[in-house]
């Protein structure tokens, strides 16, 4: 599915893309840049956390209960330095490091709300801190919205339930304080969600151009820029470590006089739907389909013999043949036919590029004997 069939919208209360597919997508394209953010943002956050126990040493005194908020602390610096160390060191997942993220910033909230009980006559500093923490959680620790929505949205609960637990605060106080923890979790959350939003729309805006420079406007087909940058490239990634490979070069039989007849918008719609059918019989994520030339299509075929290949072909030779695609104003069937060069070789070490190139020519000549040979047919070699 190119694009123009996939709008890649936004869900409009996260931001995120609404198709999971187009989300995972972005999630993969970002996964490194992410990585690196999250295991710097876990450091600095931490030693921040670590640095405010002298503030426990200044309330408390050095006790017992300071020594119970220090350890608190440690617990903290040490989750999120483990998790941290994970992203510097390993290539985690999407999920891991969602997972490593919620974790930490729930430890992190956690262990503020045990400050916030040793410390109960300072709830109005407890609730700007929270404030503050609550925008790292929603904006510079990279974790899904809905999680970290969650987590500010518990850790804003157990917060005004020990305060009205534990502190003695006039009403007016309680209600100031709940007013702005809202005001932090509102701004929070707006600021994700569009932050999400400009992030995707730049990442779609670069799909949009890739496709354009990649693919062939009028199929959708990969066009021959991508075949000689991408998959003609020594040990190009599509076709690393197969054993075989098959190409088929199509060519659409009698097709000027396709479009002397009919016109060139006929034409058009012809070359659509031989793309169309082609495109159906290959599969996906592995066989690539290029638009060669005007008329002209191949069909990379990964780990696939000569007698897959002919097989391929001649299916889709017989489905285009009893196929017929209607005319522009619809008042005429139009139908033709197609010849097919197949071309199969095993590779060895040597690498994929040249030996695609050395296909792609024998499948051309392949076709022309097609074409000599009365058309509607398919021409074959194995390449030594």
């Amino acid at each position: 599915m190119n694009l123009a069939d996939a709008p890649m919208e936004f869900d409009s209360l996260t931001g995120e893309f609404a198709m999971p597919a187009d989300e995972a997508a972005f999630l993969r394209h970002r996964q490194p840049q992410t990585q690196r953010l999250l295991g710097f943002t876990l450091v600095f956050c931490t030693l921040f956390y670590v640095a405010f126990s002298v503030t426990d040493l200044a309330a408390l005194g050095y006790g017992p209960a300071f020594l119970s908020l220090l350890g608190a602390r440690m617990v903290v610096a040490v989750t999120a330095g483990t998790c941290a160390w994970l992203a510097y060191r390993s290539r985690l997942s999407v999920r891991a490091m969602r997972i490593a993220a919620s974790v930490v910033e729930a430890v992190a909230l956690g262990c503020f709300m045990f400050i916030a009980m040793l410390r109960p006559a300072e709830f109005h500093w407890h609730a700007m801190s929270l404030a503050i923490m609550l925008i790292v959680v929603y904006l510079y620790i990279p974790n899904g919205f809905v999680n970290a929505l969650l987590l500010a949205f518990a850790a804003t609960v157990g917060l005004l339930a020990l305060a009205l637990r534990l502190a003695h605060m006039t009403p007016a106080d309680i209600v100031t304080m709940s007013m702005l923890l809202t005001l932090a979790n509102a701004f929070g959350a707006l600021a994700a969600r569009r932050f999400n939003r400009a992030s995707r729309e730049e990442y779609r805006a670069q799909a949009r151009l890739q496709h354009a420079a990649e693919r062939d406007h009028l199929t959708g087909c990969y066009n021959r820029r991508y075949l000689v940058d991408h998959l003609m490239r020594p040990q190009a990634a599509p076709l690393r470590r197969k054993r075989s490979l098959t190409v088929v070069l199509c060519d659409i039989d009698n097709f000027k006089r396709i479009n002397d007849t009919y016109g060139h918008a006929d034409g058009d719609e012809v070359i659509r739907s031989f793309a169309k059918l082609l495109d159906s019989m290959t599969r996906k994520g592995t066989d690539s389909v290029v638009r060669y030339g005007g008329e002209e299509f191949l069909a990379i075929l990964p780990d696939t013999g000569l007698e897959g290949g002919i097989r391929f072909a001649e299916r889709l030779r017989t489905r285009f043949a009893a196929s017929a695609c209607p005319s522009a104003d619809g008042s005429s069937q139009i139908c033709t036919t197609a010849s097919f060069g197949v071309a199969s070789a095993d590779l060895g070490d040597d690498g994929t590029g040249r030996t695609l190139d050395d296909l792609i020519s024998a499948a051309d000549k392949l076709m022309y004997e097609a074409k000599r040979g009365g058309r509607d047919c398919v021409r074959s070699m194995q390449l030594a």
